[in-house]
């Protein structure tokens, strides 16, 4: 039988800082991977303030997660569009640009996808 697991965002194993102070990712670390909450500080745009970290045109992780506060406009590399706000759930396929919408902090639980997001090349 599997061990009960209790972890906390508030006190993660780990924290990815993004460009220019504009957010931050923490995570903590299960078997099945890591979980993160995202926050992202209005002005955020992946392609300016995590691009730099990833090295790729546009963010290549899946992520699927809740959307905690805040609001996110997701663009595809096709062009297919969405926004997020409070409530949400949302799946994300590899391929996408994003930025903050508004003025208020977006914060985004994620299950999938955090394992190497933000996390510089070595």
């Amino acid at each position: 039988m599997a061990a009960m697991i209790r972890k906390s965002l508030d006190s993660p194993e780990e924290t990815r800082p993004v460009k220019d102070g504009m957010g931050q990712v923490e995570l903590v670390n299960l078997d099945a991977g890591a979980v993160g909450r995202a926050t992202f500080l209005p002005g955020w745009k992946w392609s300016q303030h995590v691009k730099p970290i990833a090295q790729t045109e546009s963010c290549q992780f899946a992520h699927k997660g809740y959307t905690v506060s805040g609001r996110l406009k997701v663009v595809m590399d096709d062009g297919e569009e969405n926004e997020f706000g409070p409530g949400d759930f949302g799946y994300i396929p590899p391929g996408h640009d994003a930025w903050v919408v508004g003025d208020e902090p977006y914060v985004f639980i994620d299950w999938q996808g955090m394992d190497d997001y933000a996390k510089p090349k070595e």
